[in-house]
């Protein structure tokens, strides 16, 4: 494949068919009048390409406020594909080709980008995740089996010695992984040294015990020469992992982290369902994903099987599968999925089922924090979980003798998977 493509739900009161040329003509060459200087030559040359146009179906009324009116609203599927010389390995112009100006045009009365596909030149331009999966596990000390982590709770207005304290707790439990949560970031009641400083110390003390560092996340979300200087900090400390806000940094703030970072790059979606949750407008996270990912992303947020928001299981697993296909048919750019949001034990199994792997990261706060006998016991119970989905036993029966998952089970009962 030579050319991008970009394929799109819409719905329009002119047409499925005269919507996509009018967004053609949008996102390439072409604006509300031919112009003398858009020659054929030129359209030949870099005009966006109407590849597929499938009509669904009709409805009465827009789903969206529309200027432009009909007495039916066709919907139906469209693929778009532009020449790569009109944007080049520029991951920022490509997403303003493909989800620019076209989301307010007044042909549509509903529009949502659902995939991409790249071309392998695009996804080896760029430079991908720089650990992914097997960087993370030998960072972690984890070769095999779901990696288990947590969050810092309460998120926000513990002091950097009480994140230290909680940390260093978390580590010598055997937890392999904890993060800020994305609302603690660099602010004056925790700043971010003095609590990476203190986290440090705690961990490497906690080392000494276990013989393993915890992989820790620091949210290193904030202007670009910050975030620079955030990471030769946490470099000099010997930390393992930076985290950032995508939606908050935005594509060329993910790449300039990649370029300079000498860690792991979890990268976290909060604000995802601004661009997700209306099904008439917006982006389906199987297709930015990929950008994130060649911007050099090594962890992504997925949901979690039966969380507190409001994606179904269906939409969770397939973006958790997304983010370990391929980037384009001859790159893999692969990346860990994060499973987040209301996750106890309840939800390993099913998450490894999902995949099916085990190449995951399943990060619970309440469902560590809360576990009735303390969070040990709530990260014993994850892996004991994990142990039950290896063996193919019922996950009640293999707890009858495991005091730590039973009580799990009991206090999370809710927590079960949703189709």
């Amino acid at each position: 494949m030579t050319r991008l493509q970009a394929t799109y739900d819409i719905e329009s009161p002119l047409g499925v068919a005269h919507a996509a040329a009018v967004i053609a003509g949008e996102q390439s060459t072409g604006t509300f009048v031919r112009l003398a200087t858009e020659t054929d030559a030129l359209r030949d040359r870099s005009s966006a390409r109407v590849e597929l146009v499938e009509v669904t179906g009709v409805s009465d009324h827009p789903s969206l406020p529309c200027r432009l009116t009909g007495t039916e609203y066709e919907r139906g599927r469209v693929t778009l594909s532009w020449p790569v010389s009109n944007f080049g390995p520029s991951l920022t112009n490509i997403l303003a080709t493909v989800a620019g100006n076209l989301f307010e045009l007044a042909e549509v009365s509903g529009i949502r980008l659902v995939s991409l596909d790249i071309p392998d030149s695009v996804a080896r331009a760029n430079p991908g995740p720089q650990f992914g999966i097997t960087g993370t596990r030998r960072l972690m000390g984890v070769p095999k089996g779901p990696m288990i982590g947590t969050i810092v709770k309460p998120s926000i207005g513990l002091s950097a010695e009480e994140t230290a304290t909680l940390a260093g707790d978390l580590a010598l439990a055997g937890i392999d992984f904890i993060k800020d949560d994305e609302l603690q970031g660099n602010g004056p009641g925790c700043p971010l040294a003095d609590r990476a400083e203190a986290v440090m110390r705690a961990l490497d003390r906690a080392a000494q015990t276990t013989g393993r560092k915890a992989m820790y996340a620091f949210n290193i979300t904030d202007e670009v020469t910050d975030m620079w200087r955030h990471l030769e900090m946490l470099e000099r400390l010997g930390a393992s992992c930076a985290m950032v806000s995508l939606n908050s940094v935005g594509l060329a703030g993910l790449r300039a982290v990649r370029d300079r970072s000498p860690l792991p790059i979890h990268a976290h979606r909060n604000g995802w369902g601004l661009m997700s949750r209306s099904p008439d407008i917006g982006i389906a996270y199987p297709a930015l994903q990929k950008l994130w990912r060649m911007a050099g992303a090594d962890h992504l947020h997925v949901n979690g099987l039966a969380s507190k928001f409001t994606e179904p299981d269906s939409v969770v697993a397939g973006s958790a599968r997304a983010v370990q296909a391929p980037v384009s048919d001859g790159v893999p750019h692969t990346a860990l999925p994060v499973f987040s949001s209301g996750q106890t034990a309840w939800q390993v199994g099913p998450s490894a089922d999902a995949l099916g792997n085990d190449d995951f990261l399943i990060c619970a706060g309440g469902g560590i924090m809360s576990h009735p006998q303390g969070p040990a016991a709530g990260i014993t119970s994850f892996r004991q979980a994990a142990e039950a989905h290896v063996l193919g036993r019922d996950l009640s029966d293999h707890a009858a003798d495991r005091p730590e998952l039973a009580a799990a089970l009991t206090a999370f009962k809710g927590a079960v998977t949703r189709g």
